[in-house]
């Protein structure tokens, strides 16, 4: 008789890493994404059960029921992202606010960044592009649509990146006020 290795069990909330603060953005070598204005959640997807935490580990899968039931798929996963609502094209966390404190979620929608864990095997120690990769085909393959979208990433100089978006915000305020 041969025994099969048992594959390791889903971890429980995995504590997220949180954005460093920097002077200068890095030229080279890392991905970089939008910062969304909203709550930082872990969804932990096991087989058919999803499970909504904050970043404290708070369960919030009731507060966040309709995202969790955009996420109806076989097999298990970790998956970090942030719970927004965009108002008038940006992210508005008193929006957010607002819309949790009247217990709705009609305007709530989940940007996936990364994934951490894939049917048995903790990704935490992939590549972070690698991690991506494995994120958007999952999206692809289940034909996952709102309230949970991929969110995308650019490679480059990040100072360039940096100075470019600002540019594009500046602009943007000279014709709001105008």
């Amino acid at each position: 008789m041969v025994k099969r290795a048992k594959s390791p069990e889903m971890p429980g909330f995995i504590k997220p890493q949180l954005a460093t603060l920097r002077s200068k953005a890095p030229t080279a070598g890392y991905l970089h994404e939008i910062k969304y204005d909203g709550y930082r959640v872990q969804l932990h997807l096991n087989k058919g059960k999803v499970k909504a935490y904050t970043r404290n580990g708070l369960d919030w899968t009731k507060r966040f029921s309709v995202i969790v039931g955009a996420f109806d798929i076989p097999g298990q996963a970790i998956i970090d992202g942030e719970v927004v609502v965009v108002h008038e094209g940006r992210t508005n966390f008193f929006e957010l606010q607002a819309e949790l404190a009247k217990g709705s979620q009609d305007r709530l929608v989940y940007y996936a960044f990364d994934l951490l864990w894939l049917d048995g095997k903790d990704l935490r120690k992939s590549p972070q592009l690698r991690r991506k990769e494995l994120l958007k085909a999952l999206f692809d393959t289940h034909e996952l649509q709102a309230p949970v979208l991929y969110s995308e990433h650019l490679t480059g100089d990040g100072q360039q990146l940096f100075e470019h978006a600002s540019k594009l915000q500046l602009r943007r305020h000279h014709l709001e006020e105008s």
